[in-house]
């Protein structure tokens, strides 16, 4: 055995952050099936199944945030929520609120990365 401490992963609770995020996007573009119903020609029309298959992507994709490749698919989704537009209109405004969401959460990511290439004592020289 190693004496050595194990380093906790610090993207692991990002990882759950975006799941998360998906999840509640996934409520939301459920809820737009309402809109879809009501002025987009009804859930049957091509609106409708692509909104329905939207959420349902989502949520999938909340579950496979732990494999590499799980950013990835979150952020073609929303790529593929801002394309919505021509679906429905409010699913592209939607869709360009997440992305703006999205763009915080990598920025975060991104802080975080940067955050663990500092040496532990901070990298200046306190004299």
């Amino acid at each position: 055995m190693s004496d050595r401490p194990v380093q906790p992963d610090p993207l692991r609770g990002l990882r759950g952050i975006f799941a998360g995020t998906l999840v509640m996007e996934a409520i939301v573009v459920g809820l737009a099936l309402l809109v879809v119903n009501r002025i987009g020609g009804g859930l049957g029309a091509p609106a409708g199944w692509y909104t329905a298959g939207l959420a349902l992507a989502m949520v999938v994709a909340a579950f496979v945030q732990r494999h590499s490749w799980g950013l990835g698919l979150a952020l073609v989704l929303q790529v593929a929520m801002v394309v919505g537009w021509f679906a429905n209109p409010a699913l592209g405004v939607l869709g360009l609120l997440f992305l703006l969401v999205w763009g915080f959460l990598l920025y975060l990511r991104w802080a975080v990365t940067q955050r663990q290439r500092i040496p532990v004592g901070g990298g200046a020289d306190p004299t």
